[in-house]
């Protein structure tokens, strides 16, 4: 069925429900994962540089490294073979972008929660991947809490 799966993955309880649920599926074709991460530009962040420059890009570069290379050895512990990339720019164009070049049959993302002022100023990254998806998108909800009454 599947063959190559690129899952989205930043190391948030919502990245983590996509590598979790994304990788059920690689075992159960025998695909191959191709694990993305993107860096996101922050006007916030490239202002606050421009002003007074710190080791923040470089913190940000390694926390999200990090998490590549933990969902890499989670993945490789199920036995699949993973490819990891680590991209700059608007997730949902990144995530369409690689999923073309490396032929993707599925991208899996996951949900995060947002208002609807977010939503409106930012967008969301998994509606707006349906512009630019090559292959099917699987959108992977964190399973919630649930305190018994």
């Amino acid at each position: 069925m599947y063959k190559k799966i690129l899952l989205a993955y930043d190391g948030s309880q919502e990245g983590r429900a996509a590598l979790k649920q994304g990788a059920e599926l690689a075992v159960m074709c025998q695909a191959e994962v191709c694990l993305l991460a993107v860096l996101a530009p922050d006007i916030g962040v490239i202002y606050a540089e421009a002003a007074v420059p710190s080791d923040l890009p470089d913190r940000m570069l390694a926390d999200i490294q990090e998490s590549l290379n933990e969902g890499k050895a989670k993945l490789q512990g199920m036995g699949l073979s993973v490819e990891t990339r680590l991209e700059n720019g608007i997730p949902a164009g990144e995530i369409g972008r690689v999923a073309k070049a490396i032929q993707s049959d599925l991208i899996v993302v996951g949900h995060r929660e947002q208002g609807a002022l977010s939503r409106w100023w930012g967008g969301s990254t998994g509606a707006s991947l349906l512009a630019h998806a090559p292959c099917s998108i699987l959108i992977a909800i964190a399973p919630t809490t649930q305190i018994d009454a």
